[in-house]
């Protein structure tokens, strides 16, 4: 089977291209796109190193075909801040030392951006919950948790005064 025609919105700019059916989202974001903070970590979606936000969802796109991406509207941790300043989830992991080595940091940030659209007040435990699928080798998971956390504070206080 060839190539197919592949049409993807990532972090707010369309790109069309070729690829085989088998072909996996993460290795199209990485060597088609050049977009390199999600990361190859198991390549079996236990680590989520490698997550992406997928049309309003939490998605491994090591377990993604690019086939299915078509049409979708991506968004990877490059997509989160601007070149003016750092996304609320990133200032607080920079804040709250929510990260040793970086290598998970990237799919922990996005994963919470979606966790926290979906769950804007959580508790400890439903943080801990919600970031299950996010695995790191370096920390304890306290100050990740705590950075989400802050993070959720900050966003509320920001929706509360723009109010």
């Amino acid at each position: 089977m060839g190539k197919m025609h592949i049409k993807v919105t990532v972090n707010g700019k369309q790109h069309e291209l070729l690829a085989e059916p088998r072909e996996l989202l993460i290795h199209v974001l990485r060597e088609e796109l050049g977009i390199t903070g999600p990361h190859i970590g198991c390549e079996t979606s236990h680590c989520g190193a490698c997550t992406v936000d997928m049309d309003g969802k939490s998605v491994k796109s090591c377990t993604v075909f690019a086939a299915q991406a078509n049409g979708a509207n991506i968004t990877t941790i490059e997509g989160l801040g601007n070149p003016d300043g750092l996304h609320v989830l990133q200032q607080m992991f920079k804040e709250h030392h929510g990260l040793q080595c970086g290598f998970c940091t990237p799919g922990m940030i996005t994963r919470a951006y979606r966790f926290l659209q979906e769950n804007p007040d959580p508790t400890e435990e439903e943080v801990r919950f919600g970031m299950a699928g996010n695995l790191c080798r370096c920390t304890g998971y306290q100050n990740i948790v705590k950075a989400i956390l802050a993070a959720a504070a900050e966003m509320n206080a920001a929706k509360e005064a723009a109010q």
